[in-house]
């Protein structure tokens, strides 16, 4: 069957706009949402069932979307609507709409103060970011930028935004001052996705002109690296929470293929769907949510096997799929859940560690980083004792030492 002819403008915007999201989420949550731009809808999705529990009307063509850190609220950019819906995630409706310019992605802050929105990819040669409080759901800045701005992602310190163009261009916003500070040419025709290393040192940018991945270094602002990555139609990117592999959606070929990063290869290559866009990775990275487009569905992989191990039917035109902004605390909270999910750890055992990780968060929040380090060495050694008395194994508990390890670290524990 030969595509129609909106299913060959659809395809074609897609390959020019696709934003992608990187993500965590809170303690039990378990939802992702896909914006579906036929419909006008966003899909809810049951993570624990991989069921679809709503789908929750928002504006003209949904694309980008991105979900505060705690999971609250999704804030989805619709295009045709030049406006943002805040959908309250107890709830699943829209709670608050804001005006924004030709919105395509969304990222918001770590703290999960700020949604930024990238405006102008579409319909005007002239772009522009909307910063957006999410405390009020008001518009407290607009950036201007060069022609067509569409994914974004940002640090996980919150320290910077880095916009992709159509083009070849890749812009760096300060988020303090809300200004561009530097500009870096990637090389590349219509750049696709955005996504940032957990560790915060890397940005890798996907186009569908090329079959290299361009790793940009934060500390210079440079590109200091191409990943190659198997196909010339790359479209969606995201890291497990370690950082340690890149999933990246490869829209002809039907696959998302799997990068190490350590050694800048290939790792393995998992058929999915027809026309696979969107990819998120969940909270505590056993799972990889794959929007295949054309086929109108959701694939999940297993990252132990790297293998699909379920498919969701979606809407009519499917685009990005998105988790709560990841933070590291919240991804350590994620992993432990897996544990207890997975029978490792009782639910108790399983909720003092995360009662304990949720002080820290608080603590840190406070600016009482004294406290806070001293519950990270507490959660250490806790940890410890449950290889010490069997529960769990070296290699089970490593993954927890490390994250805790590299949160003190970045907050200055002695």
């Amino acid at each position: 069957m030969f595509p129609t002819t909106w299913s060959i403008a659809v395809r074609s915007i897609t390959l020019s706009l696709l934003v992608l999201f990187g993500a965590s989420a809170a303690f039990a949550q378990t939802k992702a949402y896909v914006t579906d731009e036929a419909e006008g809808t966003v899909a809810v999705i049951d993570t624990a069932t991989n069921t679809v529990i709503a789908n929750v009307p928002v504006g003209l063509a949904p694309f980008g979307i991105a979900v505060t850190p705690d999971g609250a609220f999704a804030y989805v950019a619709n295009r045709l609507s030049a406006s943002v819906s805040v959908i309250s995630g107890a709830t699943d409706t829209v709670v608050a709409t804001v005006p924004a310019f030709d919105p395509i992605g969304v990222a918001i802050t770590p703290d999960g103060a700020f949604a930024y929105v990238t405006g102008g990819g579409l319909f005007s040669l002239g772009g522009v970011v909307t910063v957006i409080s999410t405390a009020t759901n008001t518009v407290t800045a607009t950036i201007p930028m060069g022609d067509g701005p569409v994914a974004i992602a940002i640090t996980p310190n919150g320290a910077f935004a880095y916009v992709i163009d159509q083009f070849f261009n890749v812009y760096v916003i300060s988020t303090a001052t809300n200004t561009v500070v530097t500009t870096i040419n990637t090389g590349h025709f219509i750049q696709t996705g955005v996504a940032i290393t957990p560790d915060g040192g890397s940005v890798y940018v996907t186009s569908s002109s090329s079959s290299d991945i361009s790793v940009i270094s934060t500390a210079t602002n440079t590109v200091v690296a191409l990943v190659p990555a198997g196909n010339i139609d790359l479209a969606g990117i995201d890291f497990t929470p370690n950082g340690a592999f890149a999933y990246v959606t490869n829209l002809s070929l039907r696959s998302v293929s799997v990068i190490d990063t350590a050694t800048s290869t290939v790792a393995a290559t998992v058929p999915v769907g027809k026309g696979p866009i969107g990819v998120a990775v969940n909270p505590a990275g056993t799972f990889v949510y794959v929007v295949n487009r054309d086929d109108i569905n959701l694939s999940v992989i297993s990252t132990a096997t790297n293998t699909v191990v379920a498919t969701i039917l979606l809407g009519n035109v499917p685009n990005l799929v998105a988790f709560p902004t990841r933070t590291p605390i919240r991804t350590l909270i994620a992993q432990v859940q897996a544990l207890a999910d997975g029978g490792t750890l009782t639910q108790s055992q399983a909720g003092g560690l995360i009662d304990k990780l949720n002080q820290i968060m608080t603590k840190l929040h406070d600016g009482q980083t004294t406290a806070a380090c001293n519950q990270l060495n507490s959660f250490i050694s806790q940890v410890n004792a449950l290889v010490n008395n069997g529960t769990l194994t070296q290699a089970e508990a490593q993954p927890l030492i490390d994250a805790a390890n590299a949160i003190r670290g970045s907050n200055g524990c002695k």
